[in-house]
């Protein structure tokens, strides 16, 4: 007893639809990383590197200032990169189970 060819074809989309969530997950998780980290370090200016600066803020920005309306100011101290990143890191399970599911 076989599969249907319907069956088949729904479970690789449902499976690349997952691996496609997972992926966009972990490269924002990396773009949040990697803006954080760059904005501790003073680089020299370059167009370059005013350019994925740029692209940084332009990417990250708008999600963490979700986080930077909800979260009590800590002084110097920002939290919303962390709390954004454990945001992500549950959306994923949930994506996870909800795939896992079908």
């Amino acid at each position: 007893m076989g599969s249907s060819p319907g069956s088949i074809l729904l479970f690789d989309a449902a499976s690349s639809a997952n691996r496609f969530i997972d992926d966009f997950i972990w490269v924002y998780i990396l773009l949040i990383f990697i803006y954080v980290l760059s904005s501790w370090v003073r680089l020299p200016y370059s167009p370059w590197l005013r350019r994925i600066q740029d692209f940084l803020r332009d990417v990250c920005e708008p999600y963490l200032a979700l986080f930077r309306r909800i979260l009590p100011s800590f002084g110097p101290l920002d939290l919303s990169p962390v709390v954004a990143v454990i945001v992500l890191i549950i959306l994923k399970t949930a994506v996870d189970a909800i795939f896992d599911s079908v």
